[in-house]
């Protein structure tokens, strides 16, 4: 049996297809449904149990035997800012599954985060040691308090404490797929593009604040969700090394490319407008970011990433332009 957590979210619902898909249904989900239509994420797929995020503390210690834990909740809003809230879930509730995963001897996979890189001045390896991580400076309070969280992590290991059998910390880049419609102001960029130019409207980027990038030019590791299912069901079952992986395409790509490439998927010739950067984003904005992967493929994971143009292809024409959009 598998915990889930995060179950009903963006990635959380995709990996609990994946698993249903490889005849694995004994799972036991964790997440907060809410109002916003989450629970739709979950009608098509099977699972054994459900425990609201609230129960989940009090449930553990009467838990049935655990295979693993795979912890994709948190508040993943990079605009919050009620510190106690973030921590409670982002922190809190990590090192209480932390600590469950040590005392039963089982895995222990959970989401951090490329926010924790803050600018990117310091590079995007994922290096784990608490010197590495001493010198990252994540930019808002989402990416701090995953950062915190890693760097307890280890702390612990590096003190020679014990730990989960095997545990991975990953660093999600700029993930887009299925799924992600009750996530308001945080869905990726291709459902908003494609969302606005479905209407008839021009795509509608930032222009750039900086004479290096062009309006446009301010680039991402844009990776496909199920790449993200993938390698995860590869760590579940594999013996690799314990330790924080990037989780991305490996390939920096624009905005621009990305709107051009909906726009392609649409059959619809390219129309574009910038508008102006934002006050709150000003200073605060990653213009540039790339997961280094060869950690990952050290490991031993070979398999292919997906291409932007074939992710945003998959994405558009099987679910954001069709007229049953869940997975």
């Amino acid at each position: 049996m598998l915990l889930l957590t995060g179950a009903a979210g963006f990635i959380g619902s995709n990996l609990l297809a994946r698993l249903n898909e490889s005849g694995v249904t004994d799972v036991v989900l964790c997440d907060v449904l809410g109002t916003a239509g989450k629970w739709q994420n979950l009608r098509k797929h099977e699972f054994s149990d459900f425990v609201p995020i609230e129960a989940l503390r009090d449930w553990l210690p009467t838990a049935p035997e655990l295979e693993a834990v795979i912890h994709l909740g948190a508040n993943s809003d990079t605009t919050a800012t009620d510190g106690d809230e973030v921590m409670d879930h982002n922190f809190g509730h990590s090192l209480m599954l932390w600590r469950h995963c040590t005392e039963a001897g089982i895995p222990f996979i959970y989401a951090s985060s490329a926010a924790t890189y803050g600018n990117g001045d310091s590079g995007f390896i994922d290096g784990d040691t608490p010197e590495f991580l001493a010198g990252l400076k994540p930019l808002n309070l989402y990416g701090w308090s995953k950062h915190v969280f890693d760097r307890r992590v280890a702390r612990e290991v590096e003190q020679g404490r014990r730990t989960p059998s095997r545990w991975y910390g990953l660093k999600f880049f700029n993930v887009y797929g299925p799924n992600e419609y009750h996530k308001a102001h945080m869905r990726s960029g291709v459902f908003n593009v494609t969302t606005t130019v479905l209407r008839g409207e021009p795509a509608r980027l930032f222009a750039s604040d900086r004479a290096d990038y062009p309006d446009g030019g301010q680039s991402r590791d844009f990776v496909y969700v199920d790449d993200i299912c993938d390698i995860i069901l590869w760590l579940l079952r594999s013996t690799a090394a314990s330790g924080l992986y990037n989780l991305g395409s490996s390939k920096a790509r624009s905005w621009a490319d990305l709107a051009r490439t909906v726009f392609a998927a649409l059959g619809r010739e390219p129309n574009i407008e910038f508008i102006p950067m934002p006050e709150n984003l000003r200073g605060r904005y990653q213009y540039w970011t790339e997961a280094d992967m060869s950690k990952l493929r050290r490991a031993g994971y070979n398999a292919p990433l997906t291409s932007l143009e074939e992710g945003v292809t998959r994405y558009v024409t099987q679910y954001l332009a069709s007229e049953d959009q869940y997975r």
